[in-house]
């Protein structure tokens, strides 16, 4: 029998085959050879009478992520708040360069419109509205959940993003009957608590299959190499190879096509401020080994 992994608690591994889920083991071969369940996976799975059923194949992964751990993934929708808390750019282009660097498709949802300001609005329209599909949403009135629930249907994706975001509360707008808890900004702190505690993919009505992740404020480590992190900003692409110096890093080099445009005004200076400190990160990891 073959299904999906939806859930991994405490050594038990839950999988959807069908319209039932089973309750599993994995092989201890997996753990011999270093390989661990995650949810995502595909499966085959062996049922035994009167315990639990066993997980005797793991079918080849699309892609695979470690923070957080999950598989075979279709799509991140990133979401983030337009305010309360004011959004984080910088963290949200590092989830932005994992999904470009995995090759998935990106949907940016930028919840609690409702409570924005338009200058607030006008500015992640700026700085976003001409890279990605651009999704104002509120996962408290339900503004904008028909329209993402058609981008969504027939994926299996990601809500990525930090916590106190509302991933949750979209999560529960998406599917009424998900019992998805939902934090409160800490009114000290004005931080997201962290509500969800293990991955879980929950299956849809509209007919997506949705990952609910722990809510994390970055990726730990940036996965990516230096010469290849400008070709995972979109906005970059039509200026690579118009730079004095075939291996230009766009920080500092004279005659840089990239640093042009963004005097220009043709690459938004928040994007460009993301890509010279990831750099910098990269640059400091490579240090280290």
């Amino acid at each position: 029998m073959e299904g999906t992994v939806v859930k991994g608690i405490a050594g038990f591994y839950y999988v959807k085959a069908g319209e039932q889920v089973y309750q599993c083991k994995a092989r201890g071969l997996f753990k011999k050879d270093g390989i661990k369940v995650t949810v995502g996976d595909e499966v085959k799975i062996q049922l035994h009478e009167g315990s639990d059923a066993l997980i005797t194949e793991i079918k080849p992964r699309k892609n695979a992520f470690i923070r957080p751990p999950i598989v075979n993934v279709d799509c991140f929708a990133v979401v983030f708040a337009i305010t309360q808390p004011q959004p984080n750019f910088a963290i949200i282009d590092r989830f932005l360069v994992m999904a470009e660097k995995s090759n998935l498709e990106i949907i940016l949802c930028a919840n609690k419109a409702d409570l924005a300001e338009e200058a607030e609005l006008q500015r992640v329209k700026d700085i976003y509205g001409g890279l990605y599909p651009l999704m104002l949403v509120s996962g408290k009135t339900g503004q904008g959940m028909d329209e993402l629930k058609t981008w969504l249907k027939g994926k299996k994706c990601a809500l990525a993003g930090p916590s106190g975001v509302g991933k949750s509360t979209i999560l529960n707008a998406l599917e009424p009957q998900v019992a998805a808890e939902t934090g409160e900004i800490s009114q000290k702190t004005k931080r997201g608590k962290h509500t969800t505690r293990h991955v879980e993919i929950f299956d849809t009505a509209f007919g997506a299959m949705l990952f609910d992740t722990p809510g994390f404020t970055s990726f730990e480590v940036l996965e990516a190499d230096e010469e290849e992190l400008a070709h995972l900003y979109p906005e970059m692409q039509d200026y690579l190879g118009q730079c004095r110096y075939d291996n230009c890093r766009h920080i500092k080099e004279p005659d840089c096509r990239i640093r042009e445009a963004v005097t220009e005004g043709k690459i938004n200076k928040s994007r460009y401020g993301s890509y010279v400190e990831q750099i910098k990160e990269i640059r400091e990891k490579s240090k280290k080994w």
